[in-house]
């Protein structure tokens, strides 16, 4: 798999891409300006084996497998949000949204940027981000997401008691069958393996 910015958040018009919306949650923001915009692609996918190798990713290329949207912080240019963060469905559960969101923090800090940080509704993932190193700041969103952040100028360990806070946001909501039982199987568990950030260009 590759990992690709596609341009960072500058100047009026930032990069485009168009995602199919049935294979994409979010598709229709990362047809939005004013954002910058990574990926991954894989170009072994059965849907991807006529595209030219040299080709740079286009609109509703089949390369694409995952896609993270982002942006500076409006009150400070030193933290970079992420906006929006899919994996194309069928290919969720393979650890690609981790490793992508690594890939951008770590491209983020050699920008000059100081944190990353981003706001989540589900405990899926919550949980993915914790394995960036993404840590519960104890603050939600008028949306009801889960605000997370990841300092960049050190390595930083989530503890266990910030990682459990932050589930226990989430135990204390309406959540569905299978969010239930995967909160059950973290009761008391310290925050998952972080991953590392993968290469790319």
């Amino acid at each position: 798999m590759e990992y690709a910015f596609l341009g960072w958040p500058d100047g009026e018009e930032g990069p485009r891409l168009r995602l199919d919306y049935r294979a994409f949650a979010y598709a229709g923001k990362f047809v939005t300006s004013s954002t910058g915009v990574a990926v991954v692609r894989d170009r072994t996918d059965p849907l991807a084996l006529d595209v030219d190798e040299d080709e740079p990713p286009q609109i509703g290329d089949p390369t694409v497998v995952a896609a993270v949207a982002f942006n500076e912080d409006r009150t400070d240019p030193e933290t970079l949000w992420l906006r929006y963060v899919t994996v194309r469905g069928d290919r969720r559960g393979e650890g690609i949204g981790p490793h992508l969101v690594a890939f951008v923090c770590e491209r983020a800090r050699e920008r000059g940027y100081a944190r990353c940080r981003i706001a989540v509704n589900n405990v899926f993932s919550y949980e993915a981000l914790s394995k960036v190193g993404f840590a519960y700041t104890g603050r939600e969103t008028g949306l009801a997401e889960v605000v997370l952040d990841r300092e960049l100028r050190v390595e930083g360990e989530v503890d266990a008691d910030t990682y459990q806070r932050g589930l226990d946001v989430f135990r204390a909501r309406d959540c569905t069958e299978e969010e239930r039982a995967f909160l059950a199987t973290r009761e008391d568990a310290g925050p998952p393996e972080r991953v590392d950030a993968p290469e790319g260009e």
